[in-house]
């Protein structure tokens, strides 16, 4: 796919539906994962997947808006860790709005690179590693921060520099360059 830089008219409409064809396909693609009613094929990149999710509205709006889009196009491999619309929403209300001024590209871009760890870390790899640290795994993010990996019974739970948690609800939705992992908070460094 060409790079290309969505606007929210754009992601709004693109994830308004994925065709019965597509659905389809999806159960025929091994590795397939459906996310907010939309297939994520592993053959494509974290972008091409993430515009079709109509649970990723907000995240993809605010990966354009802070300039992100190419570098998720990139070969990586990145683990992400992708908050719902439902998780934005928790954040007091017009943080959103707020955070994709231009004016404020900065404190946004940190926020959306904060969800990112340089690599590929399945939830298996994210298990071993909270074993090996005796029930914690410190994650640096791409933004340089660092997010602390735990289990909370058979879920893997993130808890970020604020003391804020989030849980993994959906794990292991395999791109061709990295892994997306949906969480149901924003983690905020």
């Amino acid at each position: 796919m060409k790079k290309t830089i969505f606007s929210l008219a754009t992601v709004v409409l693109l994830s308004a539906g994925v065709s019965t064809a597509t659905q389809a396909q999806s159960m025929k693609t091994p590795g397939t994962v459906m996310v907010g009613g939309a297939a994520m094929y592993p053959t494509k990149n974290i972008v091409e997947n993430a515009v079709n999710s109509k649970d990723h509205t907000t995240l993809v709006a605010a990966v354009k808006a802070a300039g992100l889009v190419e570098t998720l196009q990139s070969a990586g491999p990145f683990t992400v860790f992708a908050p719902t619309n439902e998780a934005f929403n928790k954040l007091p209300a017009g943080t959103v709005e707020t955070l994709v001024k231009p004016e404020n590209k900065e404190t946004l871009t940190k926020i959306l690179t904060y969800h990112v760890v340089a690599g590929r870390m399945t939830a298996a790899d994210l298990k071993k590693a909270i074993k090996a640290g005796k029930g914690k795994a410190a994650l640096k993010t791409v933004s340089g921060g660092t997010l602390t990996a735990m289990m909370k019974g058979k879920n893997i739970e993130l808890k970020d520099e604020k003391g804020g948690i989030s849980t993994v609800t959906i794990a292991d939705v395999m791109q061709s360059n990295g892994v997306i992992h949906v969480v149901d908070s924003v983690l905020m460094p």
